[in-house]
């Protein structure tokens, strides 16, 4: 049994816990109503259960941003600089994008050329952007230059292979291992209630619970629905109109109609070998090379070899290969550095194999 003195305890630290976490008066009425009910069992052979749960509960509710936001930078010129820097080409995206943002810019109401945009705006409605294209097109990372042109939080929830929809909605509390589902652990791992979400390979899910998944799914992007998400661990409704909901997928056709009809389809072309060549020079070397520990002039690579560099084992519409074989190149070069064989490395057409995938 339970000792009283330290039911006690434990029961003021729960009344403490809410007092200092701002809620929405339903929710705070009902957490106290919930520490009420476990301070009754004090004492009895379910206390300790009872106040597990509760208390996770409320570590729950009180770790979610009800009020939090973080304040939008709508700069179309912030915007256009972050997007060249991160990404080669792909003009048409990049035009949506800050077409995207000048929406969002005169629905705010703000008639600044500004650098952010007071917190507590009006509900902003812009379609939903999807990217669709093959593996390696730049679909996650061009949501995540969406995220850092408009200053706000970024998560990603991968839908390849999700099985069951309460992946996305949570548990109900009836059940001792509960827990939320992905939308409220992103949006209590962003902090704040206006993040990027990208919702990540939506076409991938499993086929059996594509129905139930697509469902979720209609809610989260429906502005009519998505103001009130109840999670079923959460159990009370929590705003996500202000999410910025962001979609890839490499085809549509495993989207239902629904969902389509509330996202804007945006194609992700595939790179030219032309394309591959300055990304790999201007991005992916410079990238690599940092990543690997190797000094600036430590590798050099020869003008003529870079077709073979980008095209090493046949076409890849995206730059996944590419990206693998330059940090191929740039660890054996830092092996053969480690081992004192020399400082400086450059790649020509006579030693251009010993570096490459043999495979």
């Amino acid at each position: 049994m339970d000792n009283p003195v330290d039911s006690s305890s434990e029961i003021t630290k729960l009344e403490e816990k809410i007092k200092a976490t701002i809620l929405p008066p339903e929710l705070k009425e009902k957490a106290d109503e919930m520490i009420k009910g476990v301070g009754r069992l004090s004492g009895q052979a379910g206390y300790s259960l009872e106040y597990e749960q509760v208390s996770r509960y409320l570590d729950w509710i009180g770790s979610l941003p009800w009020t939090k936001r973080s304040d939008d930078i709508l700069d179309l010129d912030h915007a256009r600089k972050i997007l060249d820097k991160n990404h080669y080409g792909l003009e048409e995206i990049k035009n949506r994008i800050l077409e995207y943002l000048a929406v969002l810019k005169l629905k705010s109401g703000s008639s600044q050329t500004a650098e952010s945009v007071p917190a507590k705006q009006k509900l902003m409605r812009a379609p939903i952007l999807c990217f669709v294209g093959l593996v390696g097109t730049g679909k996650t990372t061009i949501a995540y230059s969406i995220a850092e042109a408009m200053g706000r939080k970024f998560v990603r929830i991968p839908f390849g292979g999700i099985g069951d929809a309460l992946y996305l909605r949570g548990q109900s509390r009836a059940y001792p291992e509960a827990e939320p589902g992905q939308i409220i652990k992103a949006i209590r791992q962003a902090g704040t209630k206006n993040p990027v979400v990208l919702l990540d390979e939506i076409d991938r899910v499993v086929e059996a619970s594509r129905t139930t998944i697509m469902g979720v799914l209609v809610e989260l992007l429906d502005p009519e629905q998505n103001a009130a998400f109840t999670d079923h661990f959460l159990d009370y409704p929590f705003d996500l109109s202000e999410v910025l909901f962001i979609a890839t997928c490499n085809n549509l056709g495993n989207i239902s109609t629904a969902v389509l009809d509330r996202l804007e389809p945006m194609q992700m072309p595939s790179y030219t070998d032309e394309q591959k060549i300055m990304i790999g020079k201007s991005f992916v070397l410079p990238r690599m090379i940092q990543e690997s520990g190797l000094s600036k002039d430590a590798l050099e690579i020869e003008e003529s070899l870079w077709p073979k560099i980008v095209r090493p084992l046949g076409y890849d519409a995206g730059i996944r290969t590419l990206e693998r074989t330059i940090n191929g190149i740039c660890r054996k070069v830092a092996k053969l550095i480690v081992e004192g064989k020399g400082s400086k490395f450059r790649l020509t057409q006579d030693n251009i194999k010993e570096f490459l995938p043999g495979w």
